[in-house]
């Protein structure tokens, strides 16, 4: 039993991550498996993205030391979700039926949706990040930590609720999600969510927002390609981890 979750949680770090974990012996397990410990990811890569921000601090400027721990957080993850959120980007605006926008976001250029995308997601992180920093430095460590596992909920509960667009690729792999699973995501990432709002009333707005865009996303792929993807997984990802920054700010 305890193996079976010791590479359950191998697999999500070598999937969601580019940290060295390692090569997984035994029986693979499945993805949907796994998604329990996508929070646990989040964790890995929002602790090396504060501990990027927290040394650059030390000698630079606030603003850069802000660009400074995304550009760690996008390198620990190898732009995983980036990559899924200009993909949905290009797909969604770009193609006018289900097969074009699939085709779309199949496709490894960038169109200037996809861009566009890129570009508002950095600079909305960004600038999240800084005001939290002048506000209070801590409460911008703590932030980039809780919300990159919270933010990791999105995919599970994507994989959960929807079917896969396609016959193949990561949505389809992952599609079996069990409750047990989905229940072990959510707890391993309220707890110290909870500890880093400060209240669950707090706790709520920011999953609350979370949520708001992640069912906006999801409503709209089923309309127009059908389903998830591996591309909307990632792009979840990325507007639940916008949403729930800016909620943070708010509340600072």
């Amino acid at each position: 039993m305890i193996r079976a979750r010791l590479a359950e949680a191998q697999l999500a770090l070598m999937l969601l991550t580019r940290l060295p974990a390692g090569r997984l012996g035994g029986p693979i397990p499945g993805l949907g498996a796994s998604a329990w410990a996508f929070p646990l990811a989040g964790l890995a890569v929002g602790a090396g993205a504060a501990g990027g921000f927290w040394v650059a601090a030390s000698f630079l400027p606030l603003g850069l030391a802000a660009l400074v721990a995304l550009a760690a957080q996008i390198a620990l993850t190898g732009a995983l979700h980036e990559d899924g959120l200009a993909d949905c980007a290009d797909g969604f605006w770009g193609g006018h039926t289900s097969d074009r926008r699939l085709e779309i976001m199949r496709d490894s250029r960038i169109g200037s949706y996809g861009v566009l995308a890129l570009i508002l997601s950095v600079l909305l992180r960004w600038q999240a990040l800084v005001i939290l920093a002048e506000q209070s430095f801590a409460a911008a460590l703590i932030a980039l930590v809780t919300i990159a596992m919270l933010s990791r909920i999105a995919p599970v509960l994507l994989l959960a609720f929807m079917p896969p667009a396609r016959s193949d690729g990561l949505g389809h792999a992952a599609q079996a999600v069990a409750w047990p699973v989905l229940v072990a995501s959510v707890l391993i990432a309220l707890g110290p969510g909870l500890l880093a709002a400060g209240s669950v009333f707090h706790l709520a707005l920011i999953v609350g927002g979370q949520l708001l865009v992640v069912m906006t996303l999801a409503r709209l792929a089923q309309r127009w390609i059908g389903g998830q993807t591996g591309d909307v997984l990632g792009a979840g990802q990325q507007l639940a981890e916008i949403a729930g920054l800016l909620v943070f700010v708010a509340l600072i």
